[in-house]
């Protein structure tokens, strides 16, 4: 168990390595001074040799990449020094010499270009809005999606299996963007005063009695528009798995056992259906976390979708880079916790 979850991390560092490498190289070649976004059009020479020297960017760009591994990395050589205190926020390892040591700290992400605060606690102020609308989401396309899939796999070739496959195929069809506009249109402007709904919102609102509130009615469209596409996705998979699993020796030995419909359905069947399902469970939460840019784009929803497409928008780097990295973690962390999960769910998989 030990050795596996070992080579699994291993793994999945070596995909935050590349995507580290492409993503550092890639916007190191774009025609940006950084400087120059940082202080503005109108700063001085000497403001700008400050920044430079801050980021390294008066460096070769293989010392500039080795800084940047530096910083990322939880384990870095860093001054010692009061500044590099205040930004690393590190707790000496190892002294190696006089003027550096080896220290502990959080990845740091660096300066964001526009507002000059800390990339890392600006995304941490986004990322929970973002955490709920993809849990809401996927929770919603679980339940939705598990039960339509169920429901047409058990009534094959009527209407009900007819209609739950026109739905998923809709929702595949449909991209994220188009459906967003859409639904917020239909929900959110014409039928606004039946439903409720805005076209636009985030999810914490200001009260000028009450200060900040949650306003969860802003979540609801986003987590639609968001959720069809797992939910048309885990309607075709669960169909399919059950069909497969109903025509299994086992489920006709347990049917002439005696067990009702029911249990043999949900207690043996829908169990055994349920590797594929947790896979791309699994993937789309992780997707989602990237799909949810334009849905929280289109519904002014704020989140760190919203906030990327922001950054993007203005050359912010910082912040787009810090986004970027931060998601493929989510896809590693979530790959690796789905390989455990397949043996807890299914006794036939084994660890090797």
């Amino acid at each position: 168990m030990i050795g596996y979850l070992l080579r699994k991390i291993g793994y999945g560092s070596a995909v935050m390595l590349g995507i580290v490498v492409v993503v550092f190289f890639l916007f190191n070649i774009l025609p940006v001074d950084p400087a120059r976004m940082t202080q503005g059009q109108r700063a001085d020479v000497q403001s700008l040799q400050a920044v430079r020297k801050e980021f390294g960017l008066d460096k070769p760009v293989p010392v500039q990449f080795a800084y940047y591994i530096n910083d990322l990395s939880p384990i870095g050589f860093h001054d010692r020094t009061p500044e590099e205190q205040q930004r690393y926020h590190y707790v000496t390892l190892l002294p190696v010499s006089k003027a550096k040591v080896i220290a502990l700290k959080w990845p740091y992400l660096r300066r964001s270009y526009q507002t000059h605060k800390e990339v890392a606690p600006l995304l941490m102020g986004v990322i929970p809005n973002t955490l709920i609308l993809a849990t809401t989401a996927m929770i919603f396309a679980i339940l939705i999606g598990v039960f339509l899939g169920t429901l047409s796999a058990v009534h094959q070739n009527t209407w009900i299996d007819r209609l739950s496959v026109a739905i998923s195929t809709l929702g595949i069809s449909a991209p994220s963007f188009f459906a967003g506009i859409l639904i917020a249109w239909i929900f959110g402007f014409v039928l606004t005063k039946y439903t409720g709904l805005n076209m636009s919102g985030s999810l914490y609102s200001y009260d000028p009695f009450k200060g900040e509130m949650i306003t969860w009615k802003n979540l609801v469209l986003p987590m639609v528009t968001l959720g069809l596409r797992p939910l048309a996705i885990i309607v075709q998979l669960t169909r399919s798995a059950m069909l497969d699993v109903m025509g299994q020796d086992y489920i006709r030995t347990a049917r002439a056992k005696g067990l009702g419909e029911r249990a043999v359905i949900y207690r043996h069947a829908l169990k055994n259906a349920l590797n594929p399902v947790i896979t791309a469970i699994a993937n789309w939460f992780a997707s989602l976390l990237a799909g949810s840019f334009f849905v929280e784009y289109v519904f002014g929803y704020n989140g760190l979708g919203k906030t990327t497409v922001d950054a993007l928008e203005m050359s912010d780097f910082p912040v787009v880079m810090g986004s970027i990295l931060f998601i493929t973690f989510i896809f590693v962390v979530i790959n690796i916790l789905v390989d455990f999960l397949y043996v807890w769910i299914d006794p036939r998989v084994k660890l090797t």
